[in-house]
């Protein structure tokens, strides 16, 4: 029994595709020759419920009514791709594209059988043929080049699809392992020094370039690329990023603080980059103090930045590099305080001998956070110092009681109750806090 049915296939199951304007999957064409019409409707139910072989049988009888027709070697290629005969699938999708080479589903069945099969060389071929058609296919080819180690390729077409689409997760990967493959050979070098001079407005060849030649010593090189890019793409930050790095070694302060106010204006570049170019920056100026008014520029950036307490940060720094005066001017600036930025603060106005500040901090940081210890410590022994003992005694014994499992810190307050003690003539007392620190003391060895 005849059945009429309307399959949506290429307008032309019987004319020349090249004349379609959109292309739509071949099995959407209504058929008007009866017998070619049954045995092509009875191939699609056959594929439809998984009996390929009947359906290549039905798709072979079409053949002899129309030996030419591309659509049925697709729908051939189809059938034998389902039942994972590759090779004839592969000779199917062929005969298809000799018959219309411009149709992108019989490219993209040839495509899955190479891919299938891990040709992926003949892959490459074809994907490159699929792109006009379908852009999408790009990225497909960016993992092509990656398996068939054509790294400079890769590298050109990731950075042209994150300029064209935006980065993705997968190419950014692609990228790092590039880069980061056999750092004495220039993956790319060429491809990319040809994608410049072809397309000089696409940055991230730039980048990758200098990224190369940076991996392999050349910084003369990776230099010129920076310079180049500033030059083609004057708007670009990211030559500044790399330019910051040569003044700051050349000691060209100037220009390295208008590179860095660039970058930390920037919302192009990444904060962690910023934080590391900040950070380079405040050594320099620890070396060349001329320069505190462009450190004191870039620090108000982070102001109000909540995943980086700049002035904190700072604050350590100078700390660490016994720059007392410097390390209490930021770190009192340091909003959001925590334990650490306390204790930084609180043993550099100690370093001056500021012990008025010192109590006067410290006994307010016990108002805030009773329980701990470190705070009491400090209070005490800051008015100890002030020959205030009563207070001193009251603050160190008090703070003693809060002391667990910190063996130093608890050996710390015995010493300084000991020298109260000591000052207040109490002898006793004195004794027996020296005795318990040196039992704790033998404890630790």
């Amino acid at each position: 029994m005849k059945k009429i049915v309307h399959i949506l296939i290429f307008t032309l199951l019987l004319s020349n595709t090249d004349c379609l304007v959109a292309q739509v999957e071949p099995e959407d064409v209504a058929l008007d020759k009866n017998e070619f019409e049954e045995s092509y409707y009875e191939s699609l139910i056959q594929k439809g419920i998984e009996n390929y072989d009947k359906a290549i049988i039905s798709l072979e009888k079409c053949l002899k009514t129309q030996p030419d027709n591309a659509v049925i070697y697709h729908e051939l290629g189809k059938n034998y791709f389902f039942k994972k005969d590759y090779s004839n699938a592969e000779a199917s999708y062929l005969k298809a594209t000799q018959f219309d080479n411009k149709n992108k589903w019989y490219l993209i069945g040839l495509y899955d059988v190479y891919y299938e099969t891990k040709n992926y060389n003949q892959a490459v071929l074809i994907a490159q043929k699929i792109i006009p058609f379908d852009k999408k296919y790009r990225d497909d080819l960016v993992s092509l080049y990656i398996y068939t180690q054509q790294n400079d390729k890769a590298l050109v077409l990731i950075n042209e699809l994150d300029q064209d689409v935006g980065n993705s997760e997968m190419r950014d990967r692609y990228k790092l392992e590039i880069l980061s493959q056999n750092k004495k050979q220039l993956f790319g070098k060429n491809e990319l020094e040809k994608a410049i001079d072809k397309t000089p407005l696409i940055e991230e060849n730039y980048l990758s370039l200098i990224y190369l030649y940076s991996d392999n010593n050349e910084e003369e090189k990776a230099r010129q690329i920076a310079e180049k890019l500033q030059k083609n793409i004057p708007t670009s930050d990211w030559a500044h990023v790399f330019l910051f790095k040569y003044h700051i070694n050349e000691n060209r302060a100037e220009n390295a603080s208008k590179s860095l106010d660039i970058v930390l204006n920037s919302n192009k570049i990444d904060k962690k980059i910023k934080f590391k170019m900040y950070n380079e920056f405040l050594i320099f100026v620890l070396k060349n103090p001329a320069y505190e008014t462009q450190l004191n520029k870039a620090t108000s950036y982070f102001e109000n930045d909540s995943e980086f307490n700049v002035y904190k940060e700072v604050g350590k720094f100078y700390y660490k590099k016994n720059n007392w005066e410097l390390a209490i001017k930021n770190l009192e600036k340091a909003k959001d305080t925590d334990l650490e930025t306390n204790l930084f603060l609180l043993a550099s106005y100690e370093e001056i001998k500021d012990f008025e500040k010192l109590q006067k901090t410290a006994s307010n940081l016990i108002d805030i956070y009773p329980n701990q210890p470190e705070y009491y410590f400090f209070a005490g022994k800051a008015s100890k110092e002030l020959k205030k003992y009563k207070i001193a005694m009251d603050f160190l014994e008090s703070g003693l009681e809060f002391v667990v499992e910190n063996v130093n810190l608890e050996i710390d307050f015995l010493i300084q109750l000991t020298q109260t003690a000591t000052a207040t003539g109490n002898n006793k007392k004195a004794a027996e806090y020296s005795e318990k620190a040196k039992n704790l003391k033998k404890t630790k060895k």
